[in-house]
């Protein structure tokens, strides 16, 4: 630590004056058309790029529908066709839960693939986006604060990342394997075996964000102050909308909002509108998909299809479980940034 707070200040010190006024790196190819013009104002910015999001939305709500009332339309089938013979009820429901799954992995392939490549365009961002901050808060004196606030930043970042690429993505397909072949079989193993391979996933990514939440507390880089009733709608919107690691990010949201509000430099806000350009519209797409198979499932359950109602549900778990890791790549490089910044402020 010592060493690398060292190298920082060289780094600095070698610098002209000039050279002092950073700029964030320009926005990925992948986030450009979902940036906002203006990128000097925080709150305008963030405005601008909820309005592009919901917009955006119309083709990804079509396309949920279709694939939610092909799946209706196979449960209408499989109903018909066992309340006319009992004798082929087994082979009805288990031909259509087969064709639900198709139509399911068809969707959820894309969703699987959007997030990967958000993920990673967001790690690659926030890899740029630092060291940039990092020599921000260094200019400002903050020589040895900027060195270790990097350091833990990229090792929690590193941590993440290695997690969702070689756990938790991999971990969602084989999820989804055992959901379908549990729902298609009716095996009692296979159902156990997802549950728990679902617990495990959402235990390792909530606990890395809660190590990284607690590692900034330990660390005081935030504080301050904010309006507590934004502060208690901000938390519980961030519980509900996010599934899985909701409630750990909703722990965070304090940081969040007091370190944003404190945001004054170009570089940071500019750094922050880009990541959530990378982010949105991959998150808005995935939740429209995972809000409409939830409705699915409801509606399945109804009907009294209860094996297609547990591969829908577990289908939406799995989309659940992409946001939640969507989420956080995108909230750490967030706090990342508004946490060094409050420095540079």
């Amino acid at each position: 630590m010592k060493l690398l707070a060292i190298l920082l200040c060289l780094l600095i010190l070698a610098l002209p004056a000039s050279a002092l006024e950073v700029e964030a790196p320009t926005v990925p190819e992948m986030g450009k058309q979902w940036m906002p013009h203006n990128t000097q104002s925080l709150a305008e910015g963030l405005l601008e790029l909820v309005q592009k999001g919901i917009l955006s939305l119309r083709p990804d709500l079509k396309e949920a529908s279709r694939v939610s009332l092909g799946i209706l339309a196979a449960v209408l089938m499989i109903c018909t066709v066992q309340s006319v013979s009992a004798a082929v009820k087994t082979t009805a429901e288990l031909a259509g839960t087969v064709a639900v799954a198709a139509m399911l992995l068809l969707s959820t392939k894309s969703m699987i693939w959007l997030a990967a490549d958000t993920i990673l365009e967001i790690g690659a961002y926030g890899k740029l986006l630092l060291p940039v901050m990092t020599t921000a808060l260094a200019a400002q004196g903050g020589i040895s604060g900027s060195a270790a606030l990097y350091a833990g930043t990229a090792l929690f970042s590193s941590i993440l990342q290695s997690a969702m690429n070689h756990v938790l993505i991999p971990g969602i397909y084989l999820y989804l394997a055992l959901g379908t072949g549990s729902s298609a079989t009716g095996e009692s193993l296979l159902k156990k075996m997802a549950q728990t391979l679902k617990a495990f996933l959402g235990w390792l990514l909530k606990g890395i964000l809660g190590v990284f939440t607690t590692y900034l507390a330990l660390t005081g880089v935030v504080s301050g102050t904010t309006d507590a009733a934004a502060l208690k709608a901000a938390k519980v919107t961030m519980s509900t909308v996010i599934p899985v690691v909701g409630s750990v990010l909703s722990d965070a949201s304090e940081a969040v909002l007091v370190s944003a509000g404190l945001m004054k430099n170009a570089a940071g806000i500019y750094g922050i509108l880009a990541t959530l350009a990378l982010f949105l519209h991959p998150f808005l797409k995935i939740g429209v998909q995972y809000l409409i198979l939830r409705v699915t499932a409801a509606i399945c359950s109804v009907f009294g299809s209860s094996r297609v109602t547990e591969l829908v549900e577990a289908f939406s778990d799995g989309l659940g479980l992409l946001l939640g890791m969507t989420a956080s790549a995108c909230v750490m490089v967030f706090i990342s940034t508004v946490c060094f910044m409050k420095g540079v402020s």
